[in-house]
């Protein structure tokens, strides 16, 4: 495969260029440009982070569908959940997902990169990984054996908390579930609640914490509305990008390596839009074989999310009913002129880590608790008072894939992430289950808990399983598509190919026990050293 054609602009040469301003891709754009003396530059398919509810840290709630910051991405049919399409909404904007989320800061436990490490992931052990976790962060806490100060990422408790959330506390504190102050410390188990990338008071995504302090150096070039269509090789050497702008074909040229940083979903299409894949699925495309690759999009892993829907007497609920709105006013005044009050709220404020058996060596469930109604990822609205509590699987078994619908780049990938394929994930979503049930029980929630919104009453085990077929789908942490030791090796090189890297949540080998952001930029963390290093 060539690399240039006759029918696109050029716009220039550099020494590397990124593919994906999302989490990891910004923190490489920033770390790789500091030295002046290298080009880089940035591809983002969406647009520049200018939507002011990116920034209002509960503005994400209120997202709208047709936002073009969302890739809305949907699943195919889910045969383990009554055939469902479900819904995978991705970051598509300059800080990609992290512009997008519920800024919670988790690291995972020390078990998870262990993991990684035993299974042929040479230097991604907890001790390896934990100095880039402290390189990046600026914690408001301080410095101690697990934490930093003066990274790039600020991450704080949070400024404002709904008194619903003390509710939830106190009812783990009556069930007798340790509270756990720090879960990106020594132990992750316990309830508590959750440490944000917040600065101020507003979101801290990656465009805001490596972005920012570098855009105006003169060799970065950033180029936003910029969809990333192939990569280009001469032989088996990345040699540049086609991409397109505002429906115009252009390509960029490459002197030392092309990194895709495009997650989990579009890492592998790219690759195999350009030739590198599965060899009989790429043929069946009309696609030329650079690499036959047959891991690439394979080993798709996502933490399924069942939710605890109720009504609630409780005034001090968010959402789309009468008290609330007539507090809006008031909030929103205090949030423009401080940046503080309910808008700094993640919604999502505490939570936990629980073992759903005391014989497990981990926790293996982790909770969210919402004092709002969150139906169907919040597109499903109530006109009401309501509180919601997810639960997910931490480390899942089942295994999915993501492939291609067809050779055209503007086509969606394939996605299936094969939710509940493998029974054990039922069986630890329904005992999670169980534990939310309990908690929402507990003597601090009565008088403010009222009736379920799905299930019945004393819901038996054959209810709930419905239940979670019918309702349950992603919490948005997909992993695993391009991993170490199959599509990349350990300084995430794409195995087969010269001058091409993944640096991503895709490269994860098993998924971490929770939210996947700050692994993802600890992965752009080290990816940047390990570039360094080979340059």
């Amino acid at each position: 495969m060539a690399s240039a054609s006759q029918d696109r602009e050029n716009i220039g040469e550099f020494d590397y260029v990124i593919i994906g301003a999302g989490s990891a891709g910004c923190v490489l754009a920033n770390r790789l440009s500091a030295d002046p003396q290298t080009r880089v530059c940035l591809l983002e398919a969406g647009p520049a982070d200018k939507d002011p509810l990116i920034h209002a840290p509960m503005g994400f709630a209120f997202i709208p569908d047709w936002s073009p910051v969302n890739w809305r991405f949907d699943t195919s049919p889910q045969k383990h959940l009554n055939d469902r399409v479900c819904f995978q909404p991705r970051g598509r904007v300059l800080g990609g997902s992290s512009s997008i989320n519920a800024m919670i800061y988790i690291r995972g436990s020390r078990y998870d990169y262990d993991r990684w490490a035993e299974n042929g992931a040479d230097g991604w052990a907890y001790d390896d990984v934990l100095p880039y976790f402290k390189k990046a962060e600026d914690n408001s806490r301080g410095a101690d054996d697990y934490h930093a100060t003066g990274g790039p990422l600020t991450v704080s408790d949070l400024q404002y908390t709904n008194p619903l959330s003390e509710v939830f506390m106190k009812a783990a504190e009556e069930l007798q579930l340790n509270p756990n102050r720090d879960f990106n410390g020594a132990a992750q188990e316990g309830m508590g609640y959750y440490q944000v990338t917040q600065r101020d008071g507003r979101r801290c995504s990656s465009a805001r914490a490596y972005l920012a302090p570098a855009r105006e150096r003169a060799n970065l070039t950033i180029i936003t509305d910029a969809k990333a269509e192939r990569i280009l090789f001469t032989d088996k050497r990345a040699a540049g990008v086609a991409f397109s702008r505002k429906k115009k074909p252009l390509q960029v040229s490459v002197a030392r390596e092309v990194v895709v940083s495009s997650g989990a979903f579009q890492s592998p299409q790219l690759l195999m839009l350009s030739g590198v894949g599965p060899a009989a699925h790429l043929n069946g495309h009309g696609i030329d074989v650079v690499a036959d690759a047959p891991e690439v999009g394979r080993n798709l892993q996502d933490h399924l999310d069942w939710t605890a829907i109720h009504a609630a007497t409780s005034n001090e609920t968010v959402g789309l009913n009468l008290s609330y709105a007539m507090k809006m006013p008031r909030a929103i005044g205090e949030y423009r002129k401080h940046g503080r009050g309910p808008l700094t709220s993640n919604l999502a404020e505490c939570g936990g880590f629980l073992k759903t058996d005391p014989s497990e060596a981990e926790p293996d469930v982790q909770l969210h608790f919402l004092p709002a109604i969150v139906d169907d990822h919040g597109r499903k609205k109530h006109f009401s008072a309501g509180i919601s509590c997810h639960v997910c699987v931490l480390r899942p078994k089942s295994r999915g894939a993501v492939s291609l619908e067809s050779a055209d780049p503007a086509a969606a990938p394939v996605i299936d992430p094969n939710f509940l394929d493998d029974e054990d994930d039922l069986r630890r979503l329904m005992k999670g289950a169980r534990i939310v049930e309990r908690i929402l029980e507990a003597p601090a929630f009565q008088g403010i808990v009222g009736k379920r919104m799905y299930l019945p009453e004393n819901a038996d085990d054959a209810a709930l399983e419905a239940d979670i077929r019918a309702r349950s789908d992603t919490i948005y942490h997909p992993v695993g598509t391009c991993a170490i030791g199959t599509v990349v090796d350990s300084a995430l090189r794409v195995n087969g190919v010269d001058n091409l890297r993944v640096v991503d949540a895709s490269v994860m080998p098993f998924l971490i026990s929770g939210n996947t952001n700050a692994p993802s930029i600890m992965i752009g963390e080290k990816a940047a050293d390990l570039i360094a290093a080979a340059a």
